[in-house]
């Protein structure tokens, strides 16, 4: 692979060698044999995406998404790897359902992945530890049942996996401060699950500085401040940053944690762009049209979102509204790096996971072309740079922007 690059921070005209799926040259053009793609003067590479955050539904809610379509998803949008959490049915939550998972995934992954293993009350993330990427703690109620409430239970668990040195992913928000009352729209939702009660989830772990803690899909400047002053990673979401309860409505923009008010968005906003948050993950939440077509009350709550964040990322590096190393570090370097990948970065040793774009090639994101079971998007209409080419270790799997991949995705802890 030759042309512009994006290696060591900065764009430049570099040879990228591949052999075996792994990076095995970086540096000035060489003729070193073998089959040679020519970026040309218009297209850059940059190392494929991690998305730290994906809800595949996969087993037990396949008719919201498989993980065929999910991982197709994902290469379609520049991904070459997802961590999937365990809210699936039944959940990944022990080393029995976490083991009967990864065999039932083997096999059928268009990019690679890895799973999180569920804290739960009275079992052991120790004997799930060697299977997993990291762990999810769920401290208010979402999709699924597996909510931990008390501090004995996270005390308990948390014990445990300190020795592992996994990282924990939190969903935080506080159940002891999450209202029950009808909602009506987004802006009863954000009025049932408070700002405050996210900052008392981050709260809650202050006990547990040195851990690998990532507390996702934060919604304020202020949850990115408090957990970056406990020594946590931090991840946002393109919905967060792009609604707010001012400028959308209906429940296909009902998520947990909620939108938030006008006002707090633009400070998450103007934090992101200052480089508060760690990473960006598409918590990518799909759902059935039925499901989402009930009242807003009774409909659940999840958007999809892995094929659309990292070309809606790479369209503001067109626009110059973000640079192309932020984008880089928070799509691929970061999530890589936290999670203990050989991914990120276009380094002799990596795995050779790129993806290639024209940033002239901007177009309307149209739900028809999406890949994803959910046949709907709240960025339906909002302007995306999708990638022309992307590459799984060393193997095409997208090109000339159509899909041609084959189900080669492996479980990165095997």
């Amino acid at each position: 692979m030759a042309g512009r690059a994006f290696v060591n921070g900065a764009l430049k005209e570099t040879e990228v060698g591949i052999t075996h799926g792994k990076i095995v040259y970086v540096g000035p053009s060489a003729d070193r044999g073998g089959r040679r793609i020519d970026l040309g003067t218009s297209r850059i590479m940059i190392p494929g995406g991690v998305d730290p955050h994906v809800h595949f539904r996969d087993p037990g809610m396949t008719h919201k998404e498989s993980f065929e379509t999910g991982s197709m998803s994902a290469v379609c949008g520049g991904i070459t790897c997802v961590l999937d959490m365990p809210n699936t049915k039944p959940p990944a939550a022990d080393e029995y359902t976490v083991r009967d998972k990864k065999a039932r995934l083997r096999g059928r992954s268009y990019c690679d992945y890895g799973l999180f293993g569920a804290v739960s009350h009275g079992r052991s993330p120790a004997k799930m530890a060697g299977m997993v990427a990291g762990f999810k703690l769920f401290l208010g109620s979402t999709t699924g049942n597996i909510l931990v409430k008390d501090d004995s239970d996270i005390e308990a668990a948390f014990g445990e996996i300190r020795k592992t040195g996994k990282p924990v992913s939190v969903h935080s928000e506080d159940e002891k401060m999450i209202s029950k009352e009808y909602e009506k729209d987004c802006a009863d939702h954000n009025r049932n699950r408070p700002i405050s009660a996210e900052l008392n989830g981050i709260r809650r772990l202050a006990g547990y500085k040195g851990m690998k803690i990532n507390i996702c899909h934060c919604t304020t400047a202020e949850s990115l401040a408090l957990s970056s002053s406990l020594g946590f990673t931090t991840e946002v979401t393109m919905h967060h940053l792009m609604f707010d309860i001012g400028n959308v409505s209906g429940a296909n923009f009902k998520v947990n944690p909620p939108l938030r008010n006008g006002k707090t968005r633009e400070a998450l906003v103007e934090a992101f762009r200052n480089g508060a948050a760690t990473m960006i993950g598409s918590d990518h939440a799909p759902h059935a049209p039925d499901e989402k077509s009930l009242e807003f009350d009774s409909a659940p709550s999840g958007v999809p979102g892995v094929e659309t964040t990292l070309p809606m990322m790479m369209d503001a590096v067109r626009t110059g509204k973000l640079s192309l190393e932020q984008t880089v570090r928070m799509c691929s370097t970061a999530p890589a790096g936290v999670f203990g990948m050989e991914k990120g970065s276009l380094e002799v040793g990596k795995d050779a996971d790129l993806a290639i774009f024209d940033l002239r090639n901007h177009s309307e994101i149209k739900v028809p072309k999406l890949h994803s079971k959910a046949g709907y998007s709240p960025y339906a209409g909002f302007e995306a740079v999708f990638p022309d080419t992307v590459i799984l270790r060393g193997e095409i799997q997208l090109e000339d922007g159509e899909f041609c991949g084959e189900t080669m995705g492996a479980d990165i802890i095997g």
